[in-house]
């Protein structure tokens, strides 16, 4: 029987070049605390991302929470309902409130124009994500968050390594951040980073990150413990020796998708939105009326054939109920972000997904329409 496809699988390293790394640990004894391979994996992300200041993080999520707590947010923060619900969690746990408004309904990234008409006098913030690595419109984005005084913070768990037309989209907004979780394109395990600009903030979010401590005994804020262990950034430091070849057999992944899906009605590949460097996070498909099954009984018949995609992301963020009673959650207010999470399927793509696999996936998508059940 075929083993089953998942829609993504952990990029890893050789066991054996983790196991040296891990010896030195154990030599060592330093696990924690800003150790050497910490403050390595800092320098290599910086020179590799292209980008002034890194903070290593144990998680994205907390993370994004530390960024918004850095920059004192307190009121609404204006942010997308097409996302992972980290991106809205975040925002609840600084004890803020989410201003939802609708996508673009191409990039299916925030739509700069509804950003601009939901900022009212309690706006504290604009929270955009790079949806599926596909930079956002950051250009306006930023114009918008300049114009009115207010802080942007990217959140860019998907867009390790993206360029856009001025180099790191990593460099815009007044934060980014990355996740490193083991789905993502570049992988600690779990993890995450904060993209600074100055040394400055990069000192307070590394405050912040250390239970807000400034030396052996003082603590000048309430911070939290967010610290990258060294085992991580050891498995951080090995990944980006191979992290070109793996975004490289993504990109061929992405190449044949689109070749061989380009003659399916129905069946509609999402485009990137203009990025010069892509990173190919995921592969998402819009299963349009013209197919002859919806989205969901197409997501059911390659599960029951061992294929596992994923709808990124059903239901949208307002749906929850943590956020339902909100006066942006209205799905009539979010009409592009609401037709996405109906028709969105990510399909299978990792390095290792090897041409047989990536053959019968393509092949079930054409049966599907073929049978129309």
């Amino acid at each position: 029987m075929s083993q089953d496809i998942y829609v993504t699988r952990p990029h890893l390293p050789p066991l054996e070049e983790f196991q040296g790394l891990l010896n030195k640990i154990w030599e060592s004894g330093h696990l924690t605390n800003s150790g050497p391979y910490h403050q390595q994996l800092e320098q290599a992300l910086c020179d590799y991302l292209k980008v002034p200041y890194i903070s290593l993080f144990n998680n994205g999520t907390i993370a994004l929470v530390t960024a918004l707590r850095a920059l004192g947010i307190k009121g609404e923060v204006i942010t997308t309902p097409f996302s992972f619900v980290a991106t809205s969690h975040a925002i609840l746990w600084t004890e803020c409130t989410p201003v939802f408004v609708d996508v673009d309904p191409v990039s299916l990234n925030l739509d700069p124009a509804q950003v601009n008409s939901a900022i009212t006098k309690d706006t504290a913030a604009i929270l955009p994500v790079h949806c599926y690595g596909h930079p956002a419109d950051v250009d306006a984005i930023d114009a918008i968050g300049a114009e009115h005084g207010i802080p942007v913070v990217y959140d860019a768990a998907h867009a390790f390594g993206v360029e856009c037309h001025c180099g790191s989209v990593l460099t815009h907004g007044d934060l980014s951040v990355l996740s490193f979780h083991a789905t993502k394109v570049f992988n600690t395990f779990e993890g995450g980073a904060v993209v600074c600009k100055t040394p400055e903030m990069k000192r307070y979010v590394d405050q912040l990150k250390n239970f807000g401590h400034e030396g052996e005994t003082v603590v000048i804020e309430t911070g939290i413990n967010g610290k990258m262990s060294e085992i991580n950034a050891a498995m951080g430091l090995l990944q980006l020796n191979h992290i070109d070849a793996a975004i490289a057999q993504r990109a061929e992944i992405d190449r044949q998708y689109r070749e061989r899906l380009a003659d399916l009605p129905g069946i509609h590949c999402v485009e990137d939105s203009g990025q010069i460097r892509a990173n190919y996070a995921y592969f998402p498909i819009r299963v349009g009326p013209e197919f002859p099954i919806s989205r969901d009984a197409l997501y059911h018949y390659m599960k029951e054939r061992g294929v596992h995609p994923r709808r990124y992301f059903y239901p949208l963020i307002p749906e929850f109920p943590m956020y339902s009673a909100l006066p942006t959650a209205d799905k009539t207010l979010l009409p592009h972000a609401a037709r996405a999470a109906d028709e969105i399927l990510c399909l299978p793509i990792y390095p290792g997904l090897d041409q047989a696999s990536l053959t019968r996936i393509i092949a079930l998508l054409h049966d599907a329409a073929a049978s129309g059940t």
